[in-house]
């Protein structure tokens, strides 16, 4: 294969459509990381050898075209595809056409599936989804509400296809707006189209992108670069990494279109180093498209030369703020500098550069081959399109959530996600990450969008969703979040690297019981007045937002600050030095596992006799109440 001219794009995409209709039945087994991590190649391995034993027509290459046991038409196809999205029911393996979906496979199913499923269209019904409420098995993806209540988009292809394959890729429609850029646009109007749909930055900030790439083409220089911002370092996100695994190529249209559009010829994708499976199909993807000539000298035989490479980023918080990304690619300690020179004027190594993080660019392909007012039809007024968000915490369904913007947070916690585990009360969701802020059970009902979210003091950051119950103290949160942002700060700046130092000592006082009866009244003021000084002051991106969770969490929660405080109590029971440990004598069986557990030897009592905690030695580490098999420990 090799693509010369941009009509090739719709040569190669029929003849891949052609070769996807001798496929009678795909098998797509997750290989993303957290499937990998459960044995989903284990379980690939023995579907694809028992299927082929069984004399079955495998495939397992949708490039090129692999022998087949008898004379049809037909063919079993079974691959290994990105991200399914529904990660608590890993391994996952999908069958299509016939939409049957099995969760938690294990390699000693293969077998089972083989015989029914791949031979006879049969479903293994304990493999199916168990939904929790109703106890019904669910058999397919339209039947589960975690995907039906879903508008995948960017998602569309992570699950569905092989990611190393550029045949797939092709056949769904990849390459299509490159191609249409090359042949029917200047550089000029594919910027004017991007402004045209609306579609923002999905890094965080939410900077239209089209704006980002007017300014960098109108800039004059010999040299231009652009940046994919892959390094994704929040706490419980893994969006990006799933499109890296799940859809390379795509990344890197979107990469290239954004260079064509600004005049870039070479481009980065800042990738972090933990994410090793996203760096090795990316880098696959980046090595196939050099070999069809997608990357290199005259694409498609048109004038427009692009390449790019990957730098591995060493999981520093702040290198995701881009201009201490483009110091960290220029081999220079990565911390932010003052704006402007914006880089769009000034980036990488003293060139124009724009920065777009992984989710913006795969949408860009779409928009491209779609056209601006299909994109711009979805969303609100000021937020267009959908955003893909990580769901996680404590809810029932957890996973890859994408939804068209404008649906609101009680849809995706209590439809797509099932409600709170255990039927325990929601208390907040904790949006944007680690600076984000928490929205309460008050605003369940707002409509998601950037502006939205910014009125209630969280923001949409990269798409980070942490879901609470009543059992979470909420100032502990807080102070969780900041212990982050304060060990990530890169210290360049005094208002972020003392004041969330404070802001975290002041926390940790309030959570530790460890205030005097005077500090008690004074010290969430001192904590809102630090919070501001922060905000107001800091250097970049990181510190104004780093006092998000402390804000939004005084402003709908200042009640259980003032119970630790005040009254001297978590009334979530989380915070052990606020509490005071005792034995229920009816409830114990003395079974000595609290007193083994004890580090200090306060906890007392005979062999299958009633416990007790001698008070006076009792540090309030909580151990006993962990530990205890019967909750015979009471903390009040």
């Amino acid at each position: 294969m090799k693509i010369e001219k941009p009509s090739d794009i719709r040569d190669i995409q029929e003849l891949m459509t052609s070769r996807d209709g001798r496929i009678a039945r795909r098998v797509m087994v997750c290989a993303g990381t957290g499937c990998v991590a459960s044995g989903s190649l284990d379980v690939y391995k023995e579907l694809v050898r028992l299927s082929k034993e069984a004399g079955l027509p495998v495939t397992v290459t949708f490039d090129k075209h692999e022998h087949k046991k008898d004379d049809s038409n037909e063919e079993l196809y079974i691959a290994k595809s990105g991200c399914h999205g529904f990660c608590q029911m890993g391994p996952l393996v999908h069958v299509m056409p016939d939409d049957i979906l099995y969760c938690k496979v294990k390699a000693a199913d293969a077998e089972e599936i083989v015989q029914n499923t791949l031979t006879t269209g049969e479903a293994v019904e304990r493999l199916l989804y168990t939904d929790p409420v109703s106890g019904e098995h669910r058999r397919g993806r339209g039947d589960i509400p975690f995907y039906a209540g879903q508008s995948r988009v960017v998602l569309g292809r992570c699950g569905v296809m092989d990611p190393e394959s550029i045949g797939e890729y092709i056949a769904s429609g990849g390459f299509e707006g490159l191609a249409k850029c090359l042949s029917k646009y200047s550089p000029e109007q594919v910027a004017e189209e991007m402004v045209e749909s609306g579609l923002r930055g999905r890094g965080g900030a939410g900077f239209p992108t089209g704006i980002k790439w007017r300014f960098a083409n109108r800039e004059k220089a010999d040299k231009k670069y652009v940046i994919c911002n892959g390094d994704e370092g929040d706490p419980g996100a893994f969006m990006d990494r799933s499109l890296m695994e799940g859809d390379p190529f795509a990344v890197l249209e979107g990469l290239a279109t954004a260079a064509y559009a600004i005049g870039a010829q070479f481009g980065y994708l800042y990738i972090r180093q933990e994410y090793p499976l996203a760096i090795a199909r990316v880098q696959k993807a980046i090595e196939t498209m050099r070999e069809v000539g997608l990357l290199g000298e005259h694409i498609m035989g048109t004038d427009f030369s692009f390449d790019c490479k990957i730098k591995k980023g060493a999981g520093a918080f702040v290198c995701g703020e881009e201009t201490a990304l483009i110091h960290s690619i220029e081999g220079k300690r990565g911390e932010p500098r003052p704006r402007p020179p914006f880089p769009a004027q000034s980036g990488a190594f003293g060139k124009p550069t724009i920065i777009n993080n992984v989710e913006t660019l795969v949408n860009i392909p779409s928009i491209m081959a779609k056209g601006a007012s299909w994109y711009n039809a979805v969303g609100t007024e000021s937020s267009k399109g959908t955003k893909v968000f990580a769901l996680t915490g404590k809810i029932n369904r957890t996973g890859l959530v994408e939804v068209a913007m404008g649906t609101t947070v009680r849809k995706i916690i209590e439809e797509i996600g099932g409600g709170i585990q255990g039927g325990k009360a929601f208390k907040a969701v904790q949006m944007g990450g680690p600076s984000g802020g928490c929205v309460d059970a008050a605003h369940m009902d707002i409509e998601i969008d950037y502006e939205s979210l910014k009125a209630v003091g969280a923001m949409m950051g990269s798409g980070g969703m942490v879901v609470m119950d009543e059992d979470n103290c909420i100032v502990d949160v807080a102070k969780f979040f900041m212990d982050f942002i304060q060990r990530e700060s890169c210290g360049k700046c005094v208002p972020c690297r003392i004041g969330t130092k404070r802001m975290l000592e002041m926390l940790t006082q309030i959570t530790e019981n460890d205030f005097t009866d005077q500090e008690a009244g004074e010290l969430i003021g001192k904590l809102e007045a630090q919070a501001q000084v922060t905000q107001d002051a800091s250097l970049c991106g990181l510190g104004q937002t780093a006092p998000n969770p402390v804000l939004s969490t005084l402003r709908w929660f200042r009640e259980e600050y003032e119970a630790h405080l005040h009254q001297r109590t978590c009334p979530a029971k989380v915070c052990n030095k606020l509490l005071t440990f005792s034995i229920d004598a009816e409830t114990c069986i003395g079974c000595s596992i609290c007193a083994k557990r004890c580090p200090v030897e306060a906890i007392v009592g005979e062999k299958k006799k009633p416990h007790e905690i001698i008070e006076a030695k009792c540090i309030k580490c909580g151990s006993c109440f962990t530990v205890c098999p019967k909750g015979a420990v009471v903390a009040q």
